[in-house]
């Protein structure tokens, strides 16, 4: 009897400690990027000799509420040589009409099978096969591209042979919630402070579904034409994979609004998180696969960097693993696994404070920090959704107007 139960508390203490070193993985990789991001680093030189024609693809699918200031803006960024082509994707407002007033060009597309950013993005890529550009840049029809930052990543793709992405945030709605500050403080730490780390280490990236800029040699190499609902992230594998990996830009930006409507706000992060999810399961292991093939240390790095959660189910996780080993602990199981498990939120905590006092402080304020158990909270349903009906198709955001 003594020996059975012998047996049963070596089996908990196994399978805890497994469970902490795993969850320890992504909270290492986490730490380490976004401390690396404190490193100085210096940008590649621009060649501003380099002048390679650009062709800008704006996918719109009823995007007439906020389209024209968009437009315009970029429009402001293009030389003679250069092409804004927008593509209305099965559109049923006057999306067409506005962004032909804009001096655009406008190609309009019609498949109610075939919905999504990729399908729409190939049916561009198909019209710019008769006269290629140099470079193909992708922007979503609700960004703002800063000033310098269309003709900086064409030079840079061109130059480096390489998909480029831009750094992509999220600027607050006019109301925002407490909520709408944690988003973007996670898109922050996501979307500039890890890329950042990694192009300080010299690892890739990974793209970010705008702002991102494309050698018309590379971008032809792969299919875009697919439902994914995150079709940036597995178009940054098949590219790494093909020899191609993503090179972070941290001398352009472009801005996003994070949506006011709560309905919007939920559909959206639906659609990134469970997207997200759904290519870790499925592209870290080909990732780990073909860098031992092809003996190639970028996939790997890849493939860690992927493998970090989004950060509030990253959160979630560690708590409920912290929970767990405490109790084990007090009813005489290792500690070990708890410790462990401390160690891991230590990390994860450091990582979110450090990129907030060197990259938030200035936009976000310190009750930001404070309001994240409530957005823990408003994302469990979320996460619940994906392990009883995971979202797998697109479907797009609701606006709020964009003002000039």
């Amino acid at each position: 009897m003594v020996d059975r139960v012998d047996g049963w508390v070596l089996l908990g203490n196994a399978l805890l400690l497994s469970m902490t070193l795993l969850l320890l993985i992504p909270s290492s990789v986490l730490f380490i990027e976004c401390l690396a991001a404190l490193l100085p680093g210096r940008s590649p030189r621009s060649d501003d000799t380099l002048t390679p024609r650009i062709a800008v693809l704006v996918p719109a699918h009823n995007e007439a509420l906020g389209i024209r200031p968009v437009l315009e803006r970029l429009q402001e960024q293009l030389q003679p040589q250069d092409r804004l082509v927008v593509i209305a994707d099965n559109c049923t407002d006057n999306t067409a009409t506005i962004a032909r007033s804009t001096g655009a060009t406008v190609i309009e597309r019609y498949d109610t099978e075939r919905r999504g950013k990729g399908y729409a993005l190939d049916y561009g890529m198909d019209y710019l096969a008769a006269d290629p550009p140099d470079v193909v840049i992708v922007v979503d029809a609700d960004c703002a591209v800063q000033p310098g930052t269309l003709q900086t990543i064409a030079r840079r793709a061109f130059a480096a042979r390489r998909p480029v992405q831009s750094i992509y945030l999220m600027e607050l709605p006019a109301q925002p919630k407490p909520k709408d500050a944690v988003s973007a403080l996670a898109f922050l730490v996501k979307n500039l402070v890890r890329p950042r780390g990694l192009n300080r280490l010299g690892l890739p990236g990974i793209l970010a579904g705008t702002g991102m800029a494309f050698p018309w040699s590379v971008i032809r190499q792969v299919s875009l034409a697919s439902g994914n609902i995150v079709e940036d992230m597995q178009l940054s594998m098949d590219l790494a994979i093909a020899g191609y990996p993503t090179v972070f830009c941290n001398d352009s930006k472009v801005i996003g609004l994070l949506p006011q409507q709560e309905q919007a706000a939920k559909s959206q992060r639906t659609r990134w998180e469970h997207g997200h999810l759904r290519t870790m399961q499925t592209q870290i292991p080909l990732l780990i696969a073909a860098a031992l093939q092809q003996r190639r240390l970028d996939l790997l790095a890849i493939a860690l960097d992927l493998a970090i959660p989004p950060l509030s189910l990253l959160v979630m996780l560690w708590l409920g693993t912290l929970g767990l080993t405490l109790l084990a602990g007090v009813l005489g199981l290792s500690w070990l696994p708890a410790v462990i498990a401390a160690i891991s939120g230590g990390l994860i905590g450091m990582a979110v404070v450090v990129s907030w006092l060197r990259f938030g402080h200035s936009t976000l304020p310190a009750q930001t920090l404070l309001a994240v158990p409530f957005y823990l909270l408003w994302k469990i349903p979320l996460y619940f959704k994906f392990l009883v009906k995971p979202q797998t198709q697109w479907v797009r955001t609701e606006r709020d107007r964009v003002e000039n």
